[in-house]
């Protein structure tokens, strides 16, 4: 009797939600890092391939330490985030503007301040675009300082845009589906099973291909640190 926005309403769900999130997200990023392997097979490459890729784009941050694995973590843990969306009575917490903008503003935030503390003059001088002209140098700082103040934003809106609108189309088509069963033929129930699957499935890609982009783009903005 509710519409299909109550998905995001952390108040219809159960409270071991969270509890599975969490469960998920610890239990594979201790999987991802164990050390207990000796011999070398495919399932180690595909660890391998875990560790790399998420923070491949933080090659520039030397000075940053364990940047990458936290990088590394993060992506597991988003990624889980995302996924736990789809099991039933389970509240997609990505799907939220106010979590997503939690992560892209504390990790934008701190690479900022880490910068400008580390190196100032270098940090304010990648405002300005090397080479470019006196007279529309105060422009081209404005609209440098405004394109990486927006950052945190446009990350945490593509993140929340794509997992709700993934959300409410699964809602949409299994409030069919329900409907559907003793009123739909056989052939038309079928097709909506079929396509019901076909999306869910879909939906898997979309939360690992998220979570990918997200840490992918936050890793690209370590690479400006002075």
């Amino acid at each position: 009797m509710v519409d299909i926005f109550s998905t995001f309403d952390d108040h219809n769900f159960v409270f071991f939600s969270y509890l599975i999130m969490w469960v998920f997200s610890l239990a594979s990023m201790c999987v991802v890092f164990s050390l207990k392997w000796v011999s070398t097979s495919g399932y180690d490459e595909v660890i391998n391939i875990l560790r790399s890729t998420p923070g491949s784009g933080a090659n520039g941050s030397v000075v940053m330490g364990g940047f990458h694995l936290f990088i590394v973590g993060f992506f597991l843990s988003l990624v889980n985030m995302n996924m736990s969306g789809l099991i039933p009575y389970v509240f997609s917490v990505t799907a939220h503007l106010s979590v997503s903008f939690s992560f892209g503003l504390v990790l934008w935030l701190s690479l900022i301040i880490s910068s400008y503390c580390y190196n100032f003059l270098v940090s304010a001088s990648g405002l300005l675009p090397t080479g470019s002209p006196s007279a529309l140098a105060p422009f081209l700082v404005l609209v440098e300082t405004v394109s990486i103040g927006v950052r945190p934003i446009t990350i945490s809106v593509r993140l929340v845009a794509n997992i709700s609108a993934g959300h409410i189309i699964l809602t949409l088509i299994s409030n069919s589906l329900c409907d559907g069963v003793f009123t739909f033929p056989i052939v038309v129930l079928m097709l909506v099973l079929a396509i019901e699957i076909f999306y869910f499935l879909f939906e898997f890609g979309v939360a690992i291909i998220q979570g990918y982009i997200f840490c992918l783009l936050v890793s690209l903005y370590s690479n400006e640190h002075a």
